[in-house]
């Protein structure tokens, strides 16, 4: 049994009515801020918060779940602040850190690729770059991305006797 409580069927049907009067409009505007998914979330949650409410007294309803929306973004974004400071200040788990021999190793690996494969690798591996994007900035396509990328991660197995 759920702690959730049932909404009776006008508050239902008023809730209903509200998204789908609102929910683009909400999410076009929380777009501008967030990314589409996020926003989308953030649309879903802002119903969810605003479900006790009695649609009928809500005399702004634009301005009432914008503000709520809002909130939640603020919310969120405090709470990802605090997660990312605490962990910060936890010391680094034993297999996190790479040992100065094995970024050693690592560097000698890299530098003995050739430089079509080690380009893609580093892009990937350390610019965080996607297949896709790194397509776009070399002028390529995402199946020669592919296929370089899994030339350079072979190289690296080779060398490293895997």
């Amino acid at each position: 049994m759920s702690n959730a409580k049932e909404l009776e069927a006008g508050a239902a049907d008023r809730l209903d009515s509200l998204f789908r009067r609102y929910a683009a409009w909400l999410d076009g505007r929380l777009r501008s801020r967030l990314g589409p998914d996020e926003a989308a979330d953030m649309v879903q949650e802002t119903y969810l918060r605003i479900a006790p409410y009695d649609g009928e007294s809500i005399r702004h309803p634009k301005a009432f779940l914008l503000r709520v929306a809002l909130n939640l973004v603020r919310d969120d974004r405090r709470r990802q602040a605090r997660r990312a400071r605490v962990l910060d200040e936890q010391p680094a788990a034993e297999g996190e850190a790479a040992s100065q021999l094995d970024q050693v190793l690592l560097k000698q690996i890299v530098l003995t690729m050739p430089p079509l494969y080690r380009d893609i690798f580093v892009l990937n591996r350390f610019g965080g770059m996607t297949y896709p994007e790194i397509a776009r900035a070399r002028g390529i396509s995402v199946k020669t991305v592919e296929w370089r990328m899994s030339k350079a991660l072979e190289h690296c197995a080779s060398r490293l006797d895997v």
